[in-house]
């Protein structure tokens, strides 16, 4: 499927999570349930993904985990917080280049109106 499409599909997911759950819960609830709606439309999706970092071609275990990674090109990284600062979108670039994912969906659920807290990253 081409990207643009998976894309599609999984902003269209979120609002509908959105629109279901509103503002307030933790990033847990709205993660499981982005989860179920994308599993729902027939994408591979993998939850909480272990993402190691190479240091010299040196393979470190260092914990760190991608929310959603879809079809294996898209990384879904889900706040609930106030707002998105900058430190969140250092962390889906890292995430993205880590895993050689070429686009990110940055998606904070605590706002009223989704549009609003969304943010797409290309690398």
């Amino acid at each position: 499927m081409d990207i643009e499409k998976v894309f599609k599909t999984v902003l269209d997911s979120s609002f509908q999570v959105h629109t279901a759950l509103g503002p307030g819960l933790l990033e847990s609830a709205y993660e499981e349930c982005l989860y179920y709606e994308l599993l729902q439309s027939g994408l591979k999706v993998e939850k909480q993904k272990p993402l190691p970092l190479v240091y010299k071609e040196v393979k470190l275990e260092t914990g760190y985990r991608v929310d959603l990674l879809v079809q294996n090109r898209i990384i879904v990284e889900i706040k609930a917080v106030e707002t998105i600062a900058d430190i969140h979108l250092a962390q889906i670039l890292t995430y993205m280049k880590l895993s050689d994912s070429p686009l990110g969906l940055l998606v904070n659920f605590n706002v009223k109106h989704l549009k609003n807290g969304i943010k797409r990253v290309i690398l």
